[in-house]
C-alpha cells in the first residue's frame, strides 16, 4: 500500500500537474488557431479555463490540488504566451533591462544600477526563448547575419549576438520600454528637468527648432525625444526612421517607418538612410530620426538644412561631444563628403543641443543645454550655454536661442521667456 500511495504522490506531483495543464492548454491555443504572443489574453482565458477545471475535480480527489491557482496560471501564460522565466523580471516594473551573459548569469537593471540574479537557464531554454521571441519579430539571426535588433510585442527591443561573435555563450540584451514620461512636465515631476528649461524646450519645439538629443546609454535619450515630439503642433505631419521602432508621442498626423534586415535571398534590406531619403517624399512638416549611428547622419543634415525642422538622438558624453560626433559621422557617406562641408553644414543646421546623464544615484538628469548660433571658430563649432549644470542644478547660461524670429512667428519672445529662468 506504502508503494501505491509513493506512486500516486510522484505522479500528482506540482510540477507534473503543471505540466500537463501546460500541454492541455497548447492543445486548446493550437484547436482555436491562436497566434500567444499577439494575443496573450486569450491564452490567459484558457489558462484560467483550465486552472478552474482543475480545482473543481481536485474536489473529488481525482486529481492534486493547487496550492495556488492564481500562480499556476501566471506559469501558465509566461510558457505559452509570454517568455517563460524571464517573464517575471518583464513583468516587473522596476527592472528597466535585462541581459544573459551565459545561461547562469542573468543580470537586470533597476534605478541605472545593475545586479546579478538568482535566475539559472539551461543552454536550451536561452536557444528556445530566442527563438521564440524572434518569432514575433519577423527578423532572423544564423551564422550570416549573427547579430540582431528586434522590437518585442509589448514594445521592448531585444539584441542578440550569436554566440561564435560573442565568446562562449549567445548574449541577450532586452531594453523594457518603460514609460516613465510622455511630455516634458512629466520629466519636471520626476526631477530630470527644471520647469524653466521644460518651457523654454516645448517653445522651441513649437518654433521649429533643430534639437539634437545626446547622452550616453540609458540616459534617457528616447524618452526625451518622445517628450520633445508631444510638442509637436496636431496642424504639422510628423515622419520618424528608426532601426527598430521606440518612437512613441501622441499625434494625429505621424507615420512610423523602421528599418529591415536583409532576406535569406541577400536581398531586402532597408536602411536607415533609405528611410530618410523616402521621407523626404512623404510631405514631412518634421523628421525625426530615432538615433544616428552612421551615415545617415548626412541624410538627416542635408534635410535640415533643408529647411525640414527634425531632431533625433546621438551617443554623446556631452553637448560638445555631440557636435564633434555629428560632424564625423557624415564622413562616413564616402571619400567625396569632406569635414569642409560638413562642420558648416552642422553648424546651420543644429539649433539646440540637450545632453542628458545619469548622476551617482541612478537618476536620469538634463546636464545642459546649447544653442548652436552658426558661427565657426577654427573650424570649431561655436556653442552658447541656454542651461548649464551648476552645484547639481541646472540654471540658466548666458546663451540665446539662434533663429529667434522663428520664435516670434509662433507668437513666443524668446527674451521674456528665459528671463525668468534664472
Amino acid at each position: 500500500m506504502g508503494v501505491d500511495v509513493a506512486l500516486l504522490q510522484d505522479a500528482h506531483s506540482p510540477d507534473d500537474v503543471v505540466g500537463r495543464l501546460d500541454d492541455a492548454l497548447r492543445a486548446a491555443v493550437r484547436s482555436e488557431g491562436i497566434d500567444p504572443q499577439r494575443t496573450p489574453a486569450a491564452v490567459r482565458r484558457i489558462a484560467v479555463g483550465l486552472v478552474r477545471e482543475h480545482d473543481e475535480r481536485s474536489l473529488t480527489g481525482a486529481v492534486a490540488p493547487l496550492a495556488d491557482p492564481d500562480a499556476v496560471v501566471a506559469e501558465l501564460v509566461a510558457r505559452v504566451a509570454g517568455f517563460g522565466p524571464l517573464q517575471p523580471l518583464l513583468d516587473d516594473p522596476t527592472v528597466e533591462e535585462l541581459w544573459i551573459n551565459s545561461p547562469d548569469r542573468v543580470f537586470v537593471a533597476r534605478r541605472g544600477r545593475h545586479e546579478l540574479t538568482n535566475l539559472v537557464l539551461t543552454e536550451e531554454q536561452v536557444a528556445e526563448l530566442v527563438e521564440r521571441m524572434l518569432k514575433t519579430t519577423g527578423r532572423r539571426i544564423d551564422l550570416s547575419r549573427p547579430f540582431v535588433d528586434a522590437m518585442l510585442p509589448a514594445g521592448h527591443r531585444l539584441h542578440v549576438v550569436l554566440e561564435g561573435i560573442s565568446r562562449g555563450f549567445s548574449a541577450v540584451n532586452i531594453r523594457k520600454f518603460v514609460v516613465r514620461a510622455t511630455r516634458l512636465t512629466e520629466l519636471v515631476e520626476l526631477g530630470s528637468l527644471t520647469p524653466e528649461a521644460a518651457r523654454f524646450l516645448e517653445a522651441s519645439v513649437r518654433a521649429g527648432l533643430n534639437i539634437l538629443v545626446a547622452g550616453g546609454t540609458q540616459a534617457g535619450k528616447t524618452t526625451m525625444l518622445n517628450c520633445l515630439a508631444a510638442a509637436i503642433p496636431g496642424s504639422e505631419r510628423v515622419i520618424s526612421a528608426e532601426e527598430v521602432f521606440e518612437v512613441r508621442f501622441p499625434h494625429p498626423d505621424w507615420v512610423a517607418l523602421q528599418t529591415r534586415q536583409v532576406g535569406l535571398e541577400g536581398t531586402g534590406e532597408i536602411r536607415l538612410r533609405d528611410l530618410v531619403k523616402e521621407a523626404l517624399r512623404m510631405r514631412p512638416s518634421r523628421l525625426i530620426v530615432g538615433e544616428v549611428r552612421a551615415e545617415e547622419c548626412l541624410d538627416l543634415l542635408l534635410a535640415l538644412n533643408s529647411g525640414l525642422p527634425g531632431m533625433c538622438t546621438i551617443h554623446a558624453n556631452s553637448a560638445r561631444e555631440a557636435l564633434t560626433k555629428a560632424c564625423t559621422l557624415p564622413l562616413l557617406a564616402g571619400e567625396n563628403i569632406s569635414a569642409r562641408f560638413v562642420v558648416p553644414t552642422v553648424a546651420a543646421s543644429v539649433d539646440l543641443v540637450v545632453h542628458l546623464g545619469i548622476d551617482p544615484g541612478g537618476a536620469r538628469r538634463v546636464n545642459e543645454i546649447v544653442a548652436v548660433p552658426g558661427r565657426i571658430e577654427n573650424e570649431v563649432i561655436e556653442t552658447e550655454p541656454i542651461f548649464e549644470s551648476r552645484d547639481g542644478r541646472l540654471v540658466r547660461g548666458i546663451g540665446m536661442p539662434p533663429r529667434l524670429e522663428q520664435y516670434r512667428r509662433v507668437g513666443i519672445d524668446p527674451g521674456r521667456l528665459l528671463s525668468g529662468a534664472g
